[in-house]
C-alpha cells in the first residue's frame, strides 16, 4: 500500500506598501537624518565656543501650539473621510491650512524678532545655525501646506473618502512627522541654548 505524499505550497503574501508611500517615508527618513546631521554638529561646534547667547523668540511657543492644533484639526478631517463625514473633512482640512498658514507667518516673524536682537544669519554660528534649523523646518512645510491643499481641492472633487484614503493617509502622516520635527527642534533648542 503506497501512501500518497501531499506537497502543500504555502504562498505567503509579500509586505507591500504604496510606492508613493514607501518614496514618502524614505524622504521622512532623509529628513530625520539631516537634521540630526545639523544638531549634532549644533552641539560640537557649541562646545567650541565663540557662541553667542541670546533669548529664543517667545513667538516659537505660540507657533509650536499652533502646529500642534494643525496636526489634531488635519487627524480630526482624517477620521472624518473613513467615516465618510464630507462636512467635517472638510472643515478639517481647511483649519488644517490655516493653521499652517499661521505657522509659516510666526516662523517669518521670528526672523524679525532675531534682527530686532542683533542676531543674524552671519557673524555667529550660534544665529546660523538657528535661521538653518527655522529655514529648512520651513521649506519643508511649505511642500506639506501645498500638500494639503491638494489633499483640500480633493476633497470638494469628492476624491477623498473611505475607500480613497491614500493621499489623505500620506498628508497626515507627512505633516505629524512636521510637526513632531518641530516640536524636537524646539526642545532641542530650548534644552541646549
Amino acid at each position: 500500500m503506497e501512501k500518497e505524499l501531499k506537497y502543500v505550497d504555502i504562498v505567503e503574501q509579500p509586505i507591500s506598501m504604496h510606492p508613493k508611500k514607501f518614496a514618502m517615508w524614505l524622504f521622512m527618513v532623509t529628513v530625520v537624518m539631516i537634521f540630526a546631521a545639523l544638531t549634532s554638529a549644533y552641539i560640537v561646534r557649541q562646545a567650541e565656543g565663540n557662541w553667542l547667547d541670546y533669548e529664543l523668540p517667545e513667538i516659537f511657543w505660540f507657533t509650536s501650539g499652533v502646529v500642534v492644533l494643525s496636526s489634531i484639526a488635519l487627524h480630526w478631517a482624517y477620521l472624518s473621510a473613513k467615516k465618510d463625514n464630507f462636512a467635517q473633512l472638510r472643515t478639517g482640512m481647511v483649519l488644517a491650512v490655516i493653521l499652517g498658514l499661521v505657522f509659516l507667518v510666526g516662523q517669518w516673524y521670528s526672523w524679525v524678532a532675531l534682527v530686532d536682537r542683533e542676531v543674524f544669519f552671519v557673524g555667529n554660528p550660534a544665529g546660523s545655525f538657528l535661521y538653518v534649523f527655522t529655514g529648512l523646518h520651513a521649506l519643508h512645510l511649505i511642500s506639506g501646506v501645498i500638500f494639503l491643499i491638494i489633499v483640500l481641492i480633493s476633497t470638494f472633487r469628492y476624491k477623498v473618502h473611505s475607500k480613497a484614503l491614500d493621499t489623505m493617509e500620506m498628508a497626515t502622516t507627512y505633516w505629524h512627522f512636521l510637526g513632531g520635527l518641530w516640536i524636537y527642534l524646539f526642545m532641542f533648542l530650548l534644552l541646549n541654548h
